[in-house]
């Protein structure tokens, strides 16, 4: 099972982009949906966080910034960055968290830049 990453691009510093992530599901409704990213030379890093009750938690880097959100009928999982700065960019990883099996299920990533 692999979930479907979509949304990222190239954009200028204070920019914004739209990440989306769709899961079966089976596995969504009772997941915590992740996004999490890793720049080259970095360890991958949780950037936000919703569980199934949908409750949220970021990281401090992006908060205020980026607002994690999930569609139940569509079974979708979206990541909202605005002021989008430079060392966001990193390939961005969608992951959900399964809550009764406790297996992960990831995405393919999807590459976000910013230019200064």
């Amino acid at each position: 099972v692999q979930l479907q990453a979509s949304g990222g691009g190239l954009v200028q510093a204070g920019g914004s982009l739209r990440l989306s992530c769709a899961a079966p599901g089976s596995i969504f409704s009772v997941s915590a949906m992740d996004w999490y990213r890793q720049a080259p030379g970095k360890q991958r890093e949780l950037v936000a966080r919703i569980t199934s009750s949908s409750t949220t938690d970021y990281a401090d880097s992006v908060k205020g910034r980026f607002t994690i959100s999930r569609d139940g009928p569509r079974n979708t999982v979206y990541l909202q960055m605005n002021s989008l700065k430079p060392e966001d960019t990193a390939v961005y990883y969608c992951c959900a968290h399964h809550q009764i099996s406790n297996r992960d299920y990831w995405g393919q990533g999807t590459q976000v830049t910013v230019s200064s």
